[in-house]
């Protein structure tokens, strides 16, 4: 592992580092934000999974979330959202393809050897991050914005008392029944949607739900609300009284300026839940 940078924040670290990535045949570039809390000892980690387009660096600058994780004594880890380098697949539109990873194996070509990205997220990464510093396995929360809010969703949701909770910020709710999802998935994992569902919050929701508390904010002036489907997750949420809340945000978009405005709220949620 390379440090690429460590700046002080709010008494803590941000850094960025690289590593050699074995499920993603590549080399990977994530940020990790520890608050001084570690000086003592290993503290609760929230991971935040970003957007289409984005990298690591997108939500560590933007979202402002190191000043509340500081306050309430939690690390931040912020994963790049696909693969990345010379070798790996692209696509000329920006929601295919490098920075468009979707948070799933690929099993078709070209994506196949590199858009592990479900691998590196759930295993590879956290293993490193647990090795090497001083963050509590035991205590782990996950959030998520647009494309990374899809990926915070059904992974909690499919792992079952790893996660003490789960939010989102505009998630992409229906994949396999959206323009943010169907395409995508044909071309990662095949034409077989069975093999979709596993990876669409919708229907994850309806099949199992999840263990733990849950908060999705969803502005109403969302640029991309077709996209994205709130409704059917929110209904999914409702049939299976699920434990937790969906809010419409009067008058907000999809941007950073969105999440930043809410992100002290759904920090202190997921620090009462690994502070519990």
């Amino acid at each position: 592992m390379k440090t690429i940078s460590e700046n002080r924040a709010f008494g803590g670290v941000q850094g960025v580092y690289s590593h050699s990535s074995t499920a993603c045949s590549c080399e990977m570039t994530f940020g990790l934000y520890l608050p001084e809390q570690t000086e003592v000892g290993p503290v609760p980690i929230l991971w935040f999974l970003s957007g289409l387009t984005c990298t690591h660096e997108n939500a560590m600058v933007k979202a402002g979330a190191q000043r509340w994780a500081a306050e309430m004594g939690i690390a931040v880890v912020f994963p790049d959202t696909s693969p990345r380098g010379e070798g790996v697949a692209n696509d000329p539109a920006f929601d295919l393809g490098q920075g468009a990873g979707f948070y799933v194996n690929a099993t078709q070509e070209p994506w196949a050897p590199h858009f592990r990205m479900w691998d590196y997220v759930t295993d590879e990464l956290p293993r490193l991050l647990f090795n090497a510093f001083p963050v509590a396995e035991a205590a782990q929360s996950i959030t998520g914005h647009s494309m990374g809010g899809h990926g915070a969703l059904t992974i909690a949701m499919s792992f079952p008392g790893r996660f003490s909770s789960v939010s989102a910020f505009a998630p992409i709710c229906n994949p396999a029944a959206s323009a943010w999802g169907r395409p995508q998935f044909s071309a990662y994992l095949g034409p077989d949607e069975a093999g979709w569902a596993a990876h669409d919050a919708t229907l994850l929701m309806r099949k199992r739900g999840f263990d733990g508390p849950m908060l999705v904010d969803q502005g109403t002036a969302d640029q991309f609300l077709d996209k994205l489907c709130p409704e059917a997750l929110a209904e999914a949420m409702a049939a299976r009284r699920q434990g937790g809340a969906f809010r419409m945000q009067k008058g907000y978009d999809h941007s950073y300026f969105f999440v930043a405005s809410f992100m002290e709220e759904h920090v202190a949620f997921h620090a009462g839940a690994l502070h519990a």
